[in-house]
């Protein structure tokens, strides 16, 4: 096996073009390809800023949302225990308004009975008067149909006057 040795011409030709290929990519190809990832680095990192400040919004929102949600719960339960109070208040009144309804009836009740009861009783001492003299008279006819039993009659109620 033979080793090759280059020519000190070709090295030196080979290092002139790759030098002028060096400076040419670094001319031409080097600061455009630099230049396009140093603008995507930055538009990552804007990315990734903008990604963390919605993350810091969505949290900001979240908390929000359960803080309006905890208010929201503590004013319908507030609303609620308002329309049971509310609603106790009107049975209670209902209640009240009965029971003095109920009493006024029956007193009403009671002075009707106690109406109808004197009326009743009036009208049997009517009755009773009525027929007192109705009696009376039939008997005062009976025993007064002739002119003796009248005279008789006439001379016992002069005698109680004058003892009176």
């Amino acid at each position: 096996m033979q080793i090759v040795t280059p020519e000190f011409g070709l090295i030196f030709w080979q290092l002139v073009i790759f030098l002028i290929v060096l400076f040419l990519l670094a001319k031409f190809a080097w600061k455009p390809i630099l230049s396009s990832l140093k603008e995507r680095e930055e538009s990552i990192e804007t990315a990734l800023r903008m990604a963390d400040q919605a993350k810091l919004e969505m949290q900001l929102l979240k908390a929000s949302n359960e803080k309006l949600l905890a208010e929201t719960r503590q004013e319908r339960d507030r609303m609620l225990q308002e329309a049971t109070q509310m609603a106790n208040q009107l049975i209670d009144q209902a209640k009240t308004k009965a029971t003095e309804e109920g009493g006024r009836m029956i007193v009403q009740a009671r002075e009707a009975i106690q109406n109808e009861k004197n009326a009743a009783l009036a009208e049997v001492k009517n009755t009773a008067a009525q027929l007192s003299i109705d009696i009376a008279e039939r008997i005062l006819r009976r025993e007064l149909t002739d002119t003796a039993s009248q005279q008789q009659l006439v001379d016992s109620y002069l005698k109680d006057v004058k003892l009176n």
